[in-house]
């Protein structure tokens, strides 16, 4: 009889798979994927990690200042009969929203798409002035 050593990170692993698993099939996904959202040189930046999705499986949108990005990749399977031990590379698609600050200019959202990560550029308004009006007298 082999002696195994018991690491306990095995079983919180296949835990956290089978909840993964289990939320997926419900329709119950936590906040993916990852967003870092950041203001910097007069531009609003949106940094979301999407690892294995390419250009072509992303849509960004904005209407009525609501930024929405959305992601679908289909899950690919070998006609090969397998036994999987770990299946953890599922079809997937996801979507979030963020709202752009007023003084966004949502009509100059540009997008770009680079080694799994999207960059999404909200440009800012330039400021506006007050500017003071006369008053006139009606004589």
């Amino acid at each position: 009889m082999a002696l195994v050593r018991w690491s306990p990170f095995q079983d919180l692993d296949a835990v956290e798979r089978r909840m993964r698993h289990l939320f997926d099939q419900v329709g119950v996904v936590p906040a993916w994927p990852a967003a870092d959202v950041y203001e910097s040189n007069g531009e609003y930046v949106f940094e979301l990690e999407v690892p294995g999705y390419e250009e072509k499986d992303l849509a960004v949108e904005v209407r009525d200042h609501i930024l929405t990005i959305r992601g679908e990749k289909a899950e690919t399977r070998e006609e090969k009969q397998k036994t999987y031990f770990v299946n953890e590379r599922l079809a997937r698609s996801f979507e979030r929203r963020f709202e752009l600050p007023a003084e966004a200019r949502s009509d100059e959202v540009a997008a770009e798409f680079e080694q799994g990560v999207l960059v999404v550029h909200a440009p800012k308004a330039a400021e506006v002035k007050p500017r003071t009006i006369e008053i006139a007298a009606k004589t």
